[in-house]
């Protein structure tokens, strides 16, 4: 259906729409529900009687076994039985309990794998299943390319680690457990240089249980289980700035404390690159909401500031929502990050969009006199990573894991190494800002612009999804770090718009990760179009200067976009407002929505306007306006957490 088509059903089905839209946006902070988790504890057996209580990896085990060991399984019990005879069983054949978990009817206990059967005979024994590793997750580093970008050369020219060494994180969430080993140094000191608390509650650990996850993604290190959770930049520097408390709320201006904490102390902690899982509602326009603003001054000091969409992506009933971009995410000066489902595999041939990542576009607004609500409208997010189902590190006696104890992945590990899952755009932005560090360690002299726009173009555009659900596609950190690396090192302030801005010749614009190979996305998306040719990495733009947003470099002309000369260069095309791809290239893509409804002031996508698959937000409609929420919380705690299927 056409713009102009569309406009012509405004009228007829805007006033049948608004009301219902209420009730949408209202459902649509409870993402992932848990009662699809909950569900699977109360339903009934199948009509068929069970060949066997034991799983079926664990039974192969067994008919394997050569010699005398003892095994990790996780007991399920019938309702309402209190386990003594499992207790009884456990003494008798020298077993022991290894977790109890205190919400569920589940036991994590080891025993000797030939005694497996008899274990599933005992009086109360519903389900006995193989404590299975967590790698059926996917490995996090291998399917996002941070282990192929970790060997590569540096500007230098060295050949080595990239590691994230001497680039500082900023973690900006609820505080990081200091005792876990995931922020120990090769040498046994810790990681986190700064801890320091803008809650008002007198502490920077975890007790929630979020902060701890975050920052583990971006930068734990590979010393547990061999290395196969590492985070994407495992020797970075971490600088934990709690403003998230004990509940997993904040405030902005709590928030804020810690920006301006940031821009007085980035010099000494070498801090480049700051990480934002948390959010709160994107009201006013980014050019007046304090939060963006303060954001914008990081970036223009040099700092890369990265930060989450949002779990708003869909109702309660599953269906799409778009509009749902939460602050300070909806500034273009941000990397924006919304979350993708791996599938659980690390080949990235079956990735998808995660159903709970918000969409684009941003709906903040300003006001003008005449009472008319002019909405930013920009293309969000930036890109996706991966958020669905990544474990990561737990914090020591949090929260989350209290109230959900299925999130426990890591059943009679010690506290200093636990492991847990958490699903969200909380967990994809670590990933990138992660991917950041490594960048800026292959390459110090980038610029925020020049990080966020080598990530687009290096990424990897998702089949069936538009620019509205993935910006310009899944970052991919191996064809980042290759570019990031040819580079010139001589940026400045005064070099000209066509200026040769590698130091070799480009790069093939194709990665193959875990032997599925694709094509880079070749674009950057700018507002409120994309913008693509060679030009964009073989030559430096304006865009990519310290102090300006790259669509300042796209003039609006009625609904006629053009690039302008001061800050792109004529080898650089504006697209024609494609936001779907086919996952090959843009330009094959069909048009989901044009530009020029994007430029419209809510003309067409004003509240409540279906948007062909989906349902825009209705505007004016305020949850907890002022309070910062990490978006676990943003879900409401108790639907946090499932994930995709």
């Amino acid at each position: 259906m056409s713009p102009k088509a569309g406009l012509q059903l405004v009228t007829a089905v805007e006033s049948a729409l608004r009301a219902a839209t209420i009730g949408v946006l209202v459902a649509a902070v409870a993402c992932a529900p848990f009662a699809t988790v909950a569900q699977s504890w109360s339903g009934k057996e199948p009509a068929m009687k069970r060949r066997s209580k034991v799983s079926e990896d664990l039974l192969e085990r067994k008919r394997k076994q050569r010699r005398p060991e003892k095994v990790r399984v996780v007991v399920e019990l019938e309702d309402g039985k209190k386990g003594d005879a499992l207790l009884g069983f456990l003494r008798a054949v020298k077993g022991r309990v290894q977790k109890q978990f205190r919400q569920l009817p589940l036991s994590a206990v080891e025993v000797p794998l030939d005694r497996i059967e008899e274990l599933a005979s005992v009086d109360g024994v519903r389900q006995v299943s193989l404590d299975r590793t967590v790698r059926t997750f996917g490995h996090l580093s291998t399917t996002t390319g941070a282990e192929l970008a970790r060997q590569t050369w540096t500007v230098s020219g060295q050949l080595g680690a990239l590691d994230g060494t001497g680039i500082g994180i900023a973690v900006l969430d609820s505080g990081i457990d200091p005792h876990h080993r995931s922020f120990l140094a090769r040498d046994g000191a810790s990681r986190i240089v700064v801890n320091r608390d803008f809650t008002g509650e007198g502490r920077t650990d975890d007790p929630y249980g979020h902060g701890t996850h975050v920052a583990s993604i971006a930068a734990g290190n590979d010393q547990i289980d061999q290395g196969q959770y590492a985070g994407v930049a495992p020797n970075a520097r971490i600088i934990n700035l709690r403003v998230l408390d004990s509940n997993g709320l904040g405030s902005t201006s709590s928030l804020l404390g810690a920006l301006d904490w940031i821009l007085a102390n980035r010099d000494a902690y070498k801090i480049r690159v700051v990480n934002m899982s948390l959010g709160t509602l994107a009201i006013d326009s980014y050019k007046y909401d304090p939060l963006c603003r303060a954001v914008r001054r990081l970036v223009d000091a040099g700092i890369v500031v990265v930060a989450a969409a949002g779990n708003n992506g869909k109702n309660s009933t599953g269906d799409k929502l778009y509009g749902h971009i939460h602050a300070p995410g909806n500034d273009p000066a941000v990397i924006t990050v919304g979350a993708a489902n791996t599938r659980a595999t690390d080949q990235r041939a079956d990735d998808a969009i995660a159903s709970f990542s918000s969409r684009g576009p941003t709906r903040s607004y300003w006001t003008d006199e005449q009472a008319v609500k002019h909405y930013d409208n920009l293309i969000k997010p930036d890109l996706v990573a991966p958020g669905n189902k990544i474990v990561a590190a737990q914090a020591a006696g949090n929260a989350l894991v209290a109230q959900n104890p299925q999130l426990d992945a890591s059943a009679g590990t010690s506290p200093d190494s636990a492991m847990m899952y958490l699903s969200g755009t909380s967990m994809a932005t670590p990933v990138v800002a992660g991917a950041a560090a490594l960048m800026l360690q292959a390459n110090p002299r980038l610029t925020p612009n020049l990080v966020k726009a080598i990530l687009m173009y290096t990424a990897q555009p998702l089949a069936g999804a538009n620019m509205l659900e993935q910006g310009a596609g899944q970052v991919n950190i191996a064809g980042a770090v290759e570019l990031a690396r040819l580079v010139r090192s001589d940026l400045s302030l005064g070099l000209p718009v066509g200026a040769p801005l590698l130091t070799a010749a480009p790069p093939r614009p194709w990665t193959n990760i875990a032997g599925d190979g694709f094509v880079w996305s070749q674009s950057l998306v700018l507002d409120r179009t994309c913008v693509f040719g060679t030009d964009l990495i073989t030559k430096y733009q304006g865009i990519y200067a310290v102090g300006v947003l790259f669509s300042d470099g796209i003039l609006v002309d009625g609904e006629t976009l053009r690039a302008d000369s001061t800050l792109l260069s004529s080898g650089v095309s504006l697209g024609g407002g494609a936001l779907l791809s086919n996952g090959s290239s843009w330009s094959d893509g069909t048009v989901f929505l044009s530009y020029e409804t994007l430029l419209g002031d809510g003309t067409l996508i004003g509240d409540g306007v279906l948007m062909s698959d989906g349902v825009l937000m209705s505007d004016g409609v305020l949850m907890s306006d002022g309070v910062l929420m990490s978006d676990a919380t943003m879900q409401a705690q108790s639907a946090l957490l499932a994930g995709d299927p």
